[in-house]
């Protein structure tokens, strides 16, 4: 199944002037889209109204959108802001949710002045994000809405303007009217940016780019350009596409094509031209070097720059096959993904590039090589990222169609909003070569309707016929059976690959690509080690072992994958912990969808929930991360590590060392290697040597350790060849903090963030893995701690305070510098009985 641009172009009026140029150019933008986009981030104001964060309720005044409203009182911020983050963490409320008092109704305004002399211009804004039930007005007057919260939208402000005068724009959310499985976040979460054009300008998401033919020798570059003229008649225009070499974020470097289009008659309204562009010799985008490019649109109406617009791309060929997996540029690429929701820990749902870069940082360390967004559109910084890093996207639209899970889902948008929203999603995103599925939904209650199937697919088949479009299917079985899942290309399977060799002989399905779209489940929390059971004190063993009823450890997955060598690969459930389903302590009933098929499981897990409402958990986040809320690697990042990095030399002993209430109990030892054999001492003894069985093995384990304390060793083998060593050791009593930044230094624009993590440690450095102190955290200089956290999912202590209690040794603080600041910021943390720690981060 090749995926490639099915529409002949036609080049108007084109000749080319193809050359190389010898410099360096080292010119940046904004961002993508128009050039005369400039952030509308900052000096705005805030109020939240209806359901308060103590749970009673705060009235909405009447006239609140009007120019004159008094707003004095209100709070100022700067965007992307989630007002649901501060808290307080209720016991009362919904483990599915974080425990936070995320419904509300809340406001914004901001006052804006636009020169006289912009009049005549368009004036847009346009919001990344906005959660949920979005509606604006500019000067008292209604301008539209979105509801769907993750959908990225514009807003034309020029019929409502005053030019050179004083204008207040007034934003209203509504997440009381909004249903939510997971922590959505509240308010306008995402960037917004203020966009100048002249009439005729390059429309929102105007450019369309596919490449039909890419080859190490030479590449053909198609673009679709959508030109509004909103003139009052008719003109000539000239459009001139320059193709660029990316640097780093937003930078064009060299000039490798242009192509110029003229006399091209604009009627007013819509109108498309096609432009074909040849490179010789491209630099193709992968996973291992993600070259990117840029393409930049200018218009001239009478000679006059009327518009530039710019546009990402990367040279690449996708291909999906039943038998042979997915191939990129000709080579075959086993799909190492994971599930991501789109909160950011302590940060909550509001975007932070640096954050989020992190995340993807960490993902890459472990040899992750995709992300699927469940379940809604993505910020468009992940796409950035992605694309600039070198990771594959399953882009997913929506977790409910018609007929919701909660009763106030995208259920309630589906009939008016489906076609828009989809539209929205692939027009923002068609452009990124990080992007090769497109995905329709999320273990939906109609996955067994035919009609409604196809439908969806074929608006995003509308929209890009260049990629394959997916579901995820928790009734993988009855999809296939019904005929559904034969109105899309590529089949997702959450879980239930049971009777996955019966529909490889389908002759309906033999010939569809399938993959795990949501795998595992496995849960665990950082550091914590049980024996004789998985679960105690909300916590859940550190061993890997543990998974709901619908899941399966990280090994048996793989054995699967093993099993069936013609799936795509796998995207894990989930990269990281989020906020909200805390699985197995939440009450959330959504998950007795997994078991449609099983009345004895759902009975089962029926009455398990029911005594989970009645206990109240303390959880407030999920246990399925591989790396937990603050960013610290789980035990299990290094089981997917050596199975996904099988080239890189690594072993991971678990557990820690540190036992003294089990001298000569048993303590069994787990052993995570790239390595297929190795051995295991202790205090110099060997403990045996044991070797992997290929396709079967993906752990080595030696169940009857009798614990004495002192120092365990692993040395792995590769091939009979030493390969990689790990020793972990009892350790003294705890002694000192340190602290290290994940960064040495950061920008002073108010927005990059430095993450520092603690370590409780003994006097020898080692850190202490049961030590739980209470961390005082200060900074010196120019800047701020924007939040704490350590990775505990019970833990009700405020992200934004600066005392967090160690979990397991660990804490996390979070700063940045002021705005135009220079210097350094030394970030201080203090104990009880314990040595100070600090680390220094430069401002850049």
């Amino acid at each position: 199944m090749q995926f490639h641009s099915l529409t002949r172009l036609l080049v108007i009026g084109c000749f080319i002037l193809l050359f190389l140029q010898t410099g360096i150019a080292q010119s940046t933008f904004t961002r993508l889209g128009d050039a005369g986009t400039t952030s509308f981030d900052e000096g705005w104001v805030f109020k939240r109204y209806g359901l308060q964060p103590d749970g009673t309720r705060l009235e909405e005044p009447q006239g609140t959108e009007m120019p004159g409203f008094n707003d004095k009182d209100w709070q100022h911020i700067t965007l992307p802001h989630d007002w649901a983050i501060t808290g307080p963490f209720r016991i009362d409320l919904a483990g599915e949710t974080g425990k936070l008092p995320w419904k509300g109704i809340g406001w914004y305004r901001k006052y804006f002045k636009v020169a006289a002399a912009d009049a005549g211009k368009k004036i847009f804004i346009d919001f990344d994000g906005a959660m949920a039930y979005a509606e604006i007005w500019l000067n008292g007057k209604y301008v539209g809405g979105w509801p769907y919260g993750y959908t990225s939208f514009r807003m034309d402000l020029s019929p409502y303007l005053l030019y050179g005068k004083e204008n207040v724009l007034a934003v209203k959310l509504n997440t009381e009217k909004w249903d939510s499985r997971w922590y959505p976040g509240a308010g306008i979460y995402r960037h917004v940016w203020l966009v100048k054009t002249e009439p005729v300008h390059i429309d929102h998401w105007g450019t369309y780019i596919t490449t039909p033919k890419v080859t190490a020798q030479a590449a053909d570059i198609k673009i679709g350009v959508t030109l509004v003229n909103e003139g009052r008649q008719g003109v000539k225009a000239t459009v001139q596409t320059d193709i660029f070499e990316a640097g780093p974020g937003n930078t064009l470097r060299k000039k490798v094509a242009a192509v110029q289009n003229k006399n091209i008659e604009l009627t007013e309204g819509n109108n498309k031209i096609n432009v074909e562009v040849p490179i010789q010799h491209p630099r193709l985008w992968s996973i291992e070097t993600p070259n990117r490019y840029f393409a930049v649109t200018t218009v001239f109406v009478n000679g006059k720059k009327t518009d530039t617009y710019y546009s990402t791309l990367g040279l690449r060929t996708i291909e999906f096959t039943a038998r042979n997996g997915f191939l990129l540029n000709g080579k075959r690429i086993p799909i190492q993904g994971v599930c991501m929701h789109h909160d950011l820990g302590a940060l909550g749902a509001a975007m932070n590039t640096s954050a989020l870069r992190r995340q993807l940082t960490l993902l890459k360390a472990m040899g992750a090589n995709a992300i699927r967004t469940s379940h809604n559109p993505p910020a468009p910084e992940l796409l950035t990222l992605a694309d600039e890093m070198g990771f594959l996207v399953w882009d997913e639209a929506f977790d409910a169609w018609k007929h919701g899970k909660k009763k106030n889902d995208y259920n309630k948008l589906f009939d008016e909003w489906r076609d828009k929203d989809l539209t929205a999603l692939v027009h923002r995103d068609r452009n990124h070569p990080s992007v090769i599925i497109w995905s329709i939904g999320n273990e939906v209650i109609d996955q067994r309707d035919v009609a409604m199937t196809k439908e969806l697919a074929d608006i995003m088949r509308r929209e890009d016929p260049t990629r394959p479009i997916s579901n995820g299917y928790n009734d993988p079985d009855g999809g296939r059976a019904s005929g559904a899942a034969q109105g899309v290309d590529l089949m997702g399977v959450n879980y239930f690959f049971g009777q996955q060799a019966k529909w490889d002989a389908d002759a309906r399905y033999a010939n569809m690509p399938t993959m795990g779209s949501e795998t595992s489940s496995c849960v665990s929390s950082r550091g914590e080690y049980f024996f004789g059971t998985n679960r105690k004190n909300w916590q859940i063993s550190s061993y890997d072992l543990d998974h709901p009823g619908w899941g399966c450890t990280p090994d048996e997955q793989f054995r699967t994958n093993a099993k069936y060598p013609h799936l795509l690969g796998e995207f894990v459930w989930t990269g990281f912990d989020y906020l909200g389903e805390p699985t197995p302590y939440g009450s959330d009933e959504t998950n007795l969808l997994n078991f449609r098929n099983d009345p004895s499981k759902r009975a089962e897990l029926e009455k398990a929930l029911a005594e989970l409402q009645q206990n109240k958990p303390p959880s407030r986040s999920s246990y399925f991360g591989i790396i937990d809320l603050a960013g610290f690697p789980k035990d299990r990042f290094y089981l997917y590590q050596s199975h996904w990095r099988p080239e890189l030399p690594m072993a991971h002993i678990l557990p820690h060392w540190n036992w003294e209430d089990r001298v000569d109990s048993i303590v069994p030892v787990h052993v995570y290697t790239s390595g297929d054999e190795a051995e295991l001492f202790l205090n110099g003894k060997s403990l045996g040597r044991k070797r992997k069985q290929r396709g079967k093995d993906f752990r080595l384990v030696w169940e009857q350790v009798v614990y004495q304390p002192g120092t365990l060793k692993v040395v792995a083998y590769k091939n009979g060849k030493p390969w990689a060593t790990d020793v972990v050791k009892t350790t003294g009593p705890a002694a000192k903090l340190s602290l290290t930044s994940n960064v040495k230094k950061i920008a002073n624009d108010g927005k990059e963030l430095a993450f520092i993590t603690l370590r409780v440690e003994d006097r020898s450095g080692l850190m202490v893995p049961r030590a739980h102190p209470k961390i005082r955290f200060t900074i010196e200089g120019p800047g701020e701690i924007i939040a704490t956290d350590n990775g505990d999912a019970t833990s009700f202590e405020s992200f934004q305070s600066p005392d967090k209690t160690a979990f397991n040794a660990m804490a996390l603080v979070i700063v940045k510098a002021k705005r135009n600041a220079g210097g350094s910021l030394k970030i201080k943390a203090a104990a009880d009985g314990l040595q100070a720690g600090q680390a220094t981060v430069l401002i850049n």
